[in-house]
């Protein structure tokens, strides 16, 4: 090339700032750097995601555990429920046992084997953690008592029973069956 040329050349060239001139080593760098922000875009979304999966599945653990929980107590209350009924079912007997040893006959050896059976079946109903409800000369109280009747009475508080008409029985903090009793005005 003639030196006239080559110096044309140069000029053109001198006309372009030296940071506008792409090379081999900034085209690669540029790409290098492009893929490492979508890299770390994609790393992002993928921490996101994982974050929100591990929390829907720590949510999921904790609603089986309530529901395990939830049907444990159900279990639970529908045993008792089930056991005071048939308990319920027990106590008329029992009434009427009792009220058959109120009025034996003295040194009776059949009104002893009554005396034996009541007190069998008071010790059963004991073992499955049933207990009477202690009503007499006590305050009334709606939650274990049913009044059948108010009357007056000397020496007795207004409001306090005077006699239990028939036992009330307690199954747990349950209460199966309220006494009957006789309140005084």
């Amino acid at each position: 090339m003639t030196e006239k040329k080559k110096h044309k050349h140069e000029e053109e060239f001198a006309e372009i700032p030296a940071e506008a001139v792409a090379t081999s080593e900034n085209v690669e760098q540029l790409a290098v750097d492009a893929e490492r922000e979508a890299l770390k875009k994609k790393l992002e979304d993928a921490e996101s995601k994982t974050f929100e999966f591990r929390d829907s599945w720590l949510r999921s653990q904790a609603e089986f555990q309530n529901y395990k929980k939830r049907i444990e107590r159900d279990n639970e209350m529908m045993y008792v429920s089930m056991k005071g009924d048939i308990i319920k079912k027990v106590l008329p007997a029992l009434d009427d046992l009792e009220r058959a040893l109120q009025n034996r006959p003295a040194d009776d050896a059949w009104a002893n084997g009554i005396e034996l059976i009541v007190r069998k079946l008071q010790n059963m109903l004991e073992s499955e953690g049933v207990k009477r409800i202690q009503a007499e000369g006590s305050e009334f109280d709606p939650n274990f008592h049913e009044a059948i009747s108010h009357e007056p009475a000397d020496g007795v508080q207004s409001g306090h029973v005077i006699a239990v008409v028939q036992n009330g029985y307690m199954l747990g903090e349950r209460v199966i069956r309220p006494a009957l009793v006789r309140v005084a005005q």
